[in-house]
């Protein structure tokens, strides 16, 4: 199978019951894609499939062929994307483990919607659990970043 990570062709062959995750993570070593609960509850592994945020634990790799994946490092190829400059300004960042999901599924929101209201932002991340900054900071990194692009 073919697709494209982070904009380069790529090509893997795969067994049909390989997750999306275990590809990235064993056979392309994109670590920044975490291992969560495995079931889609978490969000710790998002990633954008065709610019849309999926749970990579619950899509199979030979799902992807063809399509274009993103994770966090093919959004910042020339300096840091604007979603990753606003959490850092406004410390939106703990431990770190939940940051490389949020990012991609705010950087998709503000592609759909570039000015969201707080609710929708509340809304668009609840899928993505944070264990360490209750969300506050990464709301108004979220709307920060959305000052940038509209």
């Amino acid at each position: 199978m073919r697709f494209r990570l982070n904009g380069r062709e790529v090509e893997a062959s795969v067994r049909p019951n390989v997750t999306l995750l275990d590809l990235l993570r064993r056979e392309f070593k994109v670590l920044s894609v975490r291992r969560g609960c495995e079931t889609g509850e978490c969000g710790m592994c998002t990633v954008l499939l065709d610019g849309k945020p999926v749970r990579s634990c619950l899509v199979l790799a030979v799902q992807v062929d063809g399509r274009d994946v993103t994770t966090v490092e093919g959004i910042s190829e020339g300096g840091l994307h604007p979603v990753q400059e606003a959490f850092i300004e406004e410390g939106a960042v703990q431990c770190g483990y939940c940051t490389p999901a949020m990012v991609l599924t705010a950087k998709a929101l503000l592609e759909e919607e570039p000015s969201p209201s707080e609710e929708r932002v509340r809304e668009a991340l609840r899928g993505v659990l944070c264990r360490c900054t209750g969300y506050v900071k990464i709301v108004r990194a979220v709307l920060r970043a959305a000052g940038r692009s509209g």
